[in-house]
């Protein structure tokens, strides 16, 4: 709306809208978080209008395994609602008639463009249609070498300003020559029919000492997927402006520079490795099985190895053969796909797998991930005005074909997770305890909790409804603290026998320890009739034979002497 009423062209104005799903699956706008988080689905859309039609220029959205038709419905809603929000700007602009700026594009003079063109001849065509990346790059390279040369020769004192039109000049052939051979003759760069996928490879277990690993490769690009796991305390905490909570599942993707022939520093993660891991921990979050299933945090580590084009859609699939590799018991496998486009006028053609010159120069690039039952994520950006319905349902027909191809060459690479866990992954065991007693696990200041995990190595989490998670590698051990908290929260009860020790004596009586930080009280009556003393029959420290007698309301234990002193 700002660009709008300014003075600065503008092919607008643009809108955009959230579209979700209400609890019983109907698809509605600005959907409230309860349904979101139900439901699990939301797109956004956005567009422009042209000759009376929405064509759509972005979208994002994630989804449970979401059927084609049904998602594209969603989008149609979505259509509706930005033509209504394009209206409500128009009107506003029809207002205000802001004064646009004359828009001047400095464009190549008759001599230069005559000069490259007798230069380039077919060097471009040649250079395009290798199907290895880096041949196509350098002879693209050398190219560009050769005509600054000759620009620097022909236009010695306007050499800078020369090769930039130069420069652009050659973008707008490579341009042209890709949407032409594709448009007209179904020719890719690389010699594959418009639905043909590349070279698909899969590999698990690469590194035996990581909990699951996975290796994908599709043409030159190529992923490697760890995953590591950990207690279910070390979900990770967040707070946003909407919801907060934790996260038991993460999925991080590294793009290093190296990946496409760059040398370049290496850091912190960047835009494009928090959108790409964002958007593989979409597709991959309704496949992750419950806590209540699996209670460890899982989280994937995706480096790209090397890339040429949708390095995002094959982390997904490295993450699938990871988490199988790791044995963690996955609902379904997880593939994902960019399917691009070429566009002339009217006339457009669908292109699977896109790589290199087909992603630069090309109109569209939609990543589309999910099962073999339907979609997880998507992703959506364009260099043209927009995409219409048509369009898109072609490019969702010929993604879900390029999808259960890679998820075939899954399967046939790992069929199933495996039936154990890696021998180096801690184990984790599960119990539940009163949750009144979770401060007898704690301890004062945590201390108690805090000596079990000293003596055991163990990590302890408590729920607050009272389950008790142990992670331990030492299988023993885990054991070993299983027993000291089910001690600790042993539920006391009426004709129970102990073998307790005596902590404290009284006038009336003496208090044994039957569990640890749990006694009751053995009465001087029930010591003998004619006992006036309890040190008569006990002493402190004595370790006796005891029933529970009674427990009260207040849980007060009252004990017999079940026989003489050990």
């Amino acid at each position: 709306m700002a660009l709008s009423v300014s003075d600065i062209p503008i092919n607008g104005p643009v809108a955009g809208i959230s579209v979700g799903q209400d609890d019983s699956g109907h698809w509605m706008i600005t959907s409230t978080l309860s349904a979101k988080a139900k439901t699990g689905s939301e797109i956004f859309a956005a567009g422009i209008e042209k000759n009376k039609d929405i064509l759509l220029n972005m979208l994002e959205g994630q989804a449970l395994q979401m059927p084609e038709s049904q998602m594209l419905e969603g989008i149609d809603l979505a259509r509706k609602y930005i033509e209504k929000l394009i209206d409500f700007q128009k009107d506003i602009v029809k207002e205000i008639k802001p004064i646009k700026k004359e828009l001047v594009i400095k464009e190549i003079d008759t001599e230069l463009k005559k000069i490259v063109d007798e230069f380039l001849k077919d060097k471009l065509e040649t250079a395009i249609y290798h199907k290895e990346k880096q041949v196509r790059v350098n002879q693209l390279n050398e190219i560009n070498s050769e005509l600054e040369e000759l620009i620097k020769e022909k236009y010695p004192e306007e050499t800078e300003a020369k090769l930039t039109l130069a420069m652009d000049y050659i973008e707008e052939k490579n341009d042209e020559i890709t949407h032409v051979n594709i448009l007209k003759n179904n020719k890719r760069p690389d010699a594959r029919k418009l639905d043909e996928l590349r070279k698909l490879s899969a590999e698990v277990g690469i590194f035996p000492r990581i909990h699951g690993s996975g290796l994908f490769q599709r043409g030159e690009t190529q992923v490697f997927s760890a995953v590591t796991l950990g207690s279910p305390g070390s979900e990770q905490i967040f707070d946003q402006m909407e919801i907060e909570g934790k996260k038991r599942f993460m999925h991080d993707y590294n793009f290093p520079p190296f990946s496409v022939g760059e040398v370049g520093r290496i850091g912190g993660p960047g835009r494009r490795d928090i959108g790409h891991g964002a958007l593989a921990e979409k597709a991959l979050i309704p496949i992750i099985p419950p806590k209540e299933e699996f209670p460890y945090t899982i989280r994937v580590v995706s480096e790209v190895l090397s890339s040429n084009g949708s390095s995002s859609m094959a982390s997904v699939c490295g993450s699938t053969l990871a988490l199988m590799d790791a044995g963690i018991p996955i609902k379904e496998k997880a593939a994902g796909i960019a399917v691009g486009l070429m566009m002339d006028g009217e006339k457009y053609k669908i292109l699977t797998d896109i790589q290199g010159p087909e992603d630069h120069y090309g109109d569209m690039d939609l990543k589309i991930a999910g099962t073999k039952n339907g979609i997880n994520a998507i992703q959506m950006d364009v260099k043209i005005d927009g995409v219409g319905m048509n369009i898109l349902e072609d490019a969702f027909k010929q993604a879900k074909k390029a999808r259960l191809e890679i998820l075939d060459v899954i399967s046939k690479t790992i069929k199933e997770p495996r039936a154990e866990l890696s021998p180096f992954a801690p184990r984790v065991y599960s119990l539940q305890v009163n949750p009144a007693k979770i401060g007898m696990i704690i301890g004062p200041g945590g201390k108690t909790i805090n000596e079990i995990t000293a003596e055991t190595g163990a990590s302890i989490d408590i729920e607050d409804d009272g389950t008790v998670f142990i992670t331990c590698e030492d299988a023993e051990m885990a054991k070993k603290a299983i027993g000291k908290v089910k001690a600790l929260t042993k539920e006391a009860k009426v004709g129970e026998v102990y073998q307790g020790k005596v902590v404290k004596i009284t006038d009336f009586g003496a208090f044994i320890e039957i569990c640890p930080k749990q006694d009751g009280l053995l009465h001087i009556s029930e010591l003998g009739r004619n006992i006036r003393r309890v040190e008569e029959v006990i002493h402190q420290g004595d370790v006796v034979g005891v029933k529970i007698k009674n427990i009260d309301d207040n849980g007060k234990i009252s004990l017999v002497l079940e026989k003489k002193k050990v």
